[in-house]
């Protein structure tokens, strides 16, 4: 399998920070994030290397991403537009994208307004009026945000990571995925994206995804808490042009059904 690569890029005068794997030649594929970071797409990173060029993208303030996301930065629209100033900056004018959680909003977004998306794949990724979820809602307070310390969202991302897989992760696993969080600034920027969480991004953009009629494979656990399976198959009955894989899992199903996530991936990339 491909290594993986940790490189950055720079756009709007910060550096992205990515995790990439496959060759230079290859068609790319953008891989988006939510609430967690590029570090859900590591699992399946390797095999999706030997069909595209991939670029998991760290968004401002996640990660190992510079920057600091504002709620008025964090909305869907607004990162959708970071995303593809960071295209641009790596020189790509189309593109593939796949979205997990509310990265899969942002992949909707570009879907549907921008042109320049020649696939989609959604996985177990914000939709309709699937979002937000209280946990995230509640974010919306300033007061809660400013309450927030780093202690406070380590603690609430390790019940909600460790609720996100089937199979019981690991404590170094954990240690991973938790630590971008001991930093204020991506307390905030995280914050910010929950305050930012509106289900009126993803309703809005239904005419356009039907009319963009994009290829569309949605790869979805089974058992998710989150994002439910009856908004994914709400999406294939509604939108053209789109079909669903599911996998065991949860809201990480690439920590649970790797081999399957990225085997359904790579089908939707080179189907003819």
């Amino acid at each position: 399998m491909p290594p993986l690569i940790r490189s950055v890029v720079e756009v709007d005068g910060a550096e992205l920070s990515y995790l990439a794997a496959g060759e230079a030649d290859s068609p790319p594929l953008l891989l988006l994030h939510g609430t967690f970071w590029s570090r859900v797409w590591a699992p399946v990173l390797p095999a999706l290397g030997t069909a595209a060029r991939c670029i998991a993208l760290d968004l401002p303030g996640f990660g190992a991403s510079a920057g600091e996301l504002t709620p008025e930065e964090a909305t869907v629209p607004a990162l959708a537009q970071t995303v593809v100033h960071a295209a641009e900056a790596l020189g790509f004018e189309s593109f593939d994208v796949a979205g997990h959680d509310i990265g899969g909003g942002i992949a909707q977004h570009l879907a549907a307004t921008t042109g320049r998306v020649r696939r989609m794949v959604l996985m177990n990724a914000v939709m309709f009026d699937s979002w937000p979820v209280p946990a995230v809602e509640r974010f919306r307070a300033p007061e809660v945000r400013e309450s927030t310390s780093a202690a406070d969202l380590l603690e609430a991302r390790e019940a909600s990571t460790r609720g996100s897989t089937l199979r019981p992760l690991r404590d170094d696993e954990i240690a991973d995925y938790l630590s971008p969080w001991h930093e204020p600034a991506r307390v905030r920027s995280w914050t910010a994206m929950a305050a930012s969480a509106d289900a009126q991004y993803t309703v809005a953009l239904v005419p356009a995804l039907k009319q963009a009629a994009v290829p569309t494979r949605l790869v979805w656990g089974r058992d998710d808490d989150f994002q439910k399976l009856d908004y994914g198959r709400r999406y294939v009955a509604e939108i053209p042009n789109s079909d669903l894989v599911v996998v065991e899992g949860k809201h990480i199903p690439t920590e649970d059904s790797p081999h399957e996530v990225a085997q359904a991936i790579v089908e939707h990339l080179t189907a003819a």
